[in-house]
């Protein structure tokens, strides 16, 4: 059954959430405050070119925040108005918790949470339920473009205009069955959820229905994700 966990506990189950994580990484904080710590767990994660997700609501960044983020190739940061909910999950387990990522240091606060695994027969039921939820906030919530400003603090463009796409060092690409919004990576075609859907059969010739680059609607393959166009940009 689920675990509880206290605010050091917490603290330490997030720190090997993030180590721990393979393909999807979901971290959902209405307040975000990049410490130290988060930033070398950030790093890390992007230095194995796997994509993470960081959802927030309410905390506008500093510059040098925005500038940190930015240079992440594999972290997309999204953006969902009236967010209150403070979960982390990755492919085997799920935090469900009052700290916040701004919280992260542990400074002054005291925490508690539960922790989901999904491999415990007893919580199978209670993650996929959750992670349902989970997928909603994340296909609801906005994708933003990076806008860096000579003031006190940056804003974010909450309009992810095409224009915004070209200036951005992050290329955009496509889920092949969904068209969910992915760090463009070949390997790594699906979004979450139709990975999963797709790994029950595990059919790599199954024809999905976008191409990975451009979104446009084509037949593809998890091995062949992209249409001719774009396969011959490549």
């Amino acid at each position: 059954m689920a675990k509880f966990l206290n605010t050091k506990k917490a603290v330490s189950a997030i720190e090997d959430l993030i180590k721990d994580a393979d393909q999807t990484l979901i971290l959902i904080s209405p307040y975000l405050k990049l410490s130290k710590d988060f930033r070398e767990l950030l790093t890390y994660r992007n230095s194995k070119d796997k994509i993470t997700t960081v959802i927030f609501g309410k905390q506008e960044l500093k510059p040098d925040e925005m500038k940190f983020l930015e240079s992440l190739r594999f972290v997309i940061l999204k953006y969902k108005d009236e967010l209150h909910a403070k979960c982390y999950l990755n492919d085997d387990n799920m935090i469900i918790t009052s700290l916040n990522l701004y919280d992260f240091s542990m400074a002054n606060n005291k925490e508690m949470g539960v922790l989901i695994e999904k491999s415990n027969p007893n919580d199978q039921e209670l993650f996929e339920e959750a992670y349902k939820e989970v997928d909603y906030i994340n296909q609801t919530s906005e994708r933003f473009a990076y806008r860096t400003q000579n003031t006190s603090s940056t804003t974010l463009n909450k309009f992810d205009s095409k224009d915004n796409h070209k200036k951005s060092d992050k290329p955009t690409g496509y889920c092949i069955r969904c068209r969910a919004d992915l760090v463009l990576n070949p390997e790594q075609p699906l979004c979450y959820n139709c990975y999963k859907a797709w790994e029950k059969y595990n059919n790599p010739d199954y024809e999905e229905k976008f191409c990975h680059a451009c979104g446009k609607e084509g037949k593809t393959t998890i091995d062949k994700p992209f249409c001719y166009s774009c396969f011959k940009k490549q």
